[in-house]
């Protein structure tokens, strides 16, 4: 097998697995999940198309990058429902607690085993979604912080959104505000300008600002007709009547 379609298929596997991880990145935010999840799946398929450029390009990173499939995988494992054994045919957690728990520890490797790397920044962002997935809210607070302030404006730019996510479920309304303002000013590959408008609204709608959420929800329906996320805001719209 050529060396390039070698490449290929682990980047091919790699964007996979860690595509259908975005579902299970975000449990610790449940009033927010859809659009959380969304922005998360735009994450991981924007940095998984540019893997290529920067886990292949040495042994190195090749290391790094079956780290990330393994932690990430991880994350895919269901859990268990209450009173069911686990099964050896199928791995399974008892617990969210205990799957984030490996996770994190799988992550955080990444990052002290291979600093200073695209592929440490991308798992210190996940090292902050573990922490929030146990409960370590102020731990990943400022996690998530540390990872918005990295150069890369695409993760974080997540970052700032998951810091706002957390902010709403923590009733920190006007920090979570003035983070979605800076991200529509400044959309970036994994959060659009549509979706954290879409974040905005909601954020505003929960707090009772219904005219607010309405303003920009019409918007969102006029920048962008014809697409799921007008039909999106044309759903929250309704919600609001």
């Amino acid at each position: 097998m050529r060396a390039e379609t070698r490449h290929q298929l682990k980047q091919d596997k790699f964007n996979k697995v860690t595509i259908s991880a975005a579902g299970a990145t975000f449990e610790w935010c449940l009033e927010h999940k859809r659009e959380v999840i969304i922005a998360g799946v735009v994450l991981l398929a924007v940095i998984g198309a540019g893997i290529g450029g920067w886990y292949y390009t040495n042994q190195r990173n090749d290391a790094a990058s079956l780290s990330m499939a393994q932690a990430v995988r991880t994350l895919q494992t269901p859990v268990r429902p209450a009173g069911i054994p686990p099964q050896a045919e199928y791995a399974s957690f008892a617990s969210n607690m205990e799957r984030a728990s490996l996770a994190h520890k799988q992550f955080q490797a990444i990052v002290d085993t291979y600093p200073h790397t695209h592929s440490a920044d991308i798992a210190r962002y996940f090292v902050a979604v573990t922490d929030a997935n146990m409960g370590n809210g102020a731990v990943a607070e400022r996690e998530f912080k540390e990872v918005a302030s990295l150069h890369d404006k695409d993760i974080a730019a997540l970052a700032n959104f998951a810091l706002a996510s957390l902010y709403r479920s923590s009733d920190r309304t006007k920090e979570a505000i003035d983070i979605y303002k800076k991200l529509i000013e400044k959309p970036t590959n994994t959060v659009g300008k549509p979706m954290a408008q879409i974040a905005l609204a909601e954020t505003y709608q929960a707090a009772g600002q219904a005219a607010e959420a309405k303003l920009i929800l019409e918007q969102v329906q006029k920048e962008n007709p014809s697409s799921e996320i007008s039909q999106l805001a044309s759903q929250k719209l309704q919600n609001l009547k």
